[in-house]
């Protein structure tokens, strides 16, 4: 009987594919309204591009072992008695999670509340709003898209995003969108002083000096990414983001109140809940890179759900991809019993990597070890 129902699943998900996929993603791409567009059209269901295969499918992926929780921690005091523990708790985190969400970190509450409306403000404009900014082109700073990360051979993803790349800290002001322009601005200054913190945090958790990770410029570009979730008639069809890990060195992520975001933990799915006033930080590939495994990068996805819209600001830290350099493990962490794992890389190479069809958002330092 079971094999009988494996087939019947097979079958219906071959009918499909049994479609002119390229057709009916590029008549959706022209629309240039993005997922929101389908659901102000009054769909019920979804395009076949976005349903993912059975075994891959959501199912009852919300639920969650509750005994299982990525680390919360608490900042305050961290320039006292506790900065120790502090250091030792993100070391933890850091080594076995991946993830930990950090509260009382200094950054208003009225800025994280204001980003999120000002994202929403931005993606619930009428279509023809925002059309002028739709393209997939990653040297244009500014950019409004749906599954522009989605790679031909991939389904879709339930959601559209508002891309912002800060080179050096650098944006001209007029390219951002009126609506969430002022509080961008004053995100990013938060974001910038919230990572210098976090920078001399890990630094010290790896036993370094406090200012190394900074010294060494790893995290000086920013690429600002607002991401608009609608609710989804079908659900337990598609992903709003599917699984993978971060190319960058670090991210720091302000979800709003719904949730969704999952992390890979001992091959289980964890949920992330949202915490008032809370910051959700996760190592990306290229520190687990230089720290030669010590932090690990883990994959983590987004649900879709029937409620919503759900919001994420996700901040993705590199160096300056203009003047690239070489990274590879950290000398003062390496030892005759802790040898390098990797080679040094450009980082422009590993992005050029990570974003290729070959890895369809799989990690890709599997490709550079030594």
């Amino acid at each position: 009987m079971a094999e009988v129902v494996t087939n019947a699943k097979l079958i219906n998900h071959q009918n499909r594919l049994d479609y002119d996929r390229a057709k009916e993603k590029q008549e959706f791409e022209n629309t240039k309204a993005g997922v929101k567009g389908l659901v102000d059209s009054g769909m019920v269901k979804i395009p076949k591009f976005f349903i993912h295969p059975p075994e891959s499918q959501p199912k009852d992926s919300h639920s969650s072992i509750a005994c299982l929780q990525i680390p919360v921690i608490d900042l305050e005091g961290l320039n006292g008695e506790l900065q120790g523990e502090i250091v030792d708790k993100i070391r933890r985190a850091s080594e076995e999670w991946g993830f930990f969400q950090i509260v009382n970190h200094g950054i208003p509450a009225e800025v994280l509340d204001e980003m999120i409306r000002g994202i929403r403000s931005f993606h619930e404009q009428p279509a023809e709003a925002k059309r002028a900014l739709y393209t997939f082109d990653s040297e244009r700073n500014v950019r409004y898209h749906s599954n522009g990360y989605v790679r031909e051979s991939q389904e879709g993803e339930w959601k559209d995003t508002l891309s912002c790349s800060f080179h050096n800290d650098e944006l001209d002001l007029e390219e951002l969108p009126m609506l969430c322009r002022h509080i961008m601005v004053e995100y990013v200054k938060c974001m910038r002083l919230l990572k210098d913190t976090l920078a001399k945090l890990l630094s010290q958790a790896l036993n370094l000096n406090p200012d190394y990770l900074n010294n060494i410029e790893c995290m000086r570009t920013q690429g600002v990414v607002g991401n608009y979730y609608p609710p989804c008639p079908e659900p337990h069809l598609t992903f709003g983001t599917s699984k993978h890990s971060d190319p960058a060195f670090l991210t720091i992520l302000l979800q709003d109140h719904i949730g969704g975001l999952q992390v890979l933990y001992e091959d289980q799915w964890v949920n992330v809940p949202p915490v008032r006033g809370a910051l959700v930080i996760n190592i990306g590939d290229l520190l687990q890179l230089i720290t030669n495994d010590m932090f690990k990068s883990v994959e983590h996805r987004a649900l879709s759900g029937h409620i919503g819209p759900r919001i994420s600001v996700a901040t993705f830290f590199y160096p300056n991809m203009r003047e690239p350099k070489t990274y590879g493990p950290i000398k003062e962490l390496l030892s005759e019993n802790n040898l390098p794992f990797y080679k040094d890389i450009l980082v422009p190479e590993y992005i050029a990597l990570y974003s290729s069809k070959r890895l369809e958002g799989k990690s890709g330092l599997p490709y550079f070890k030594l």
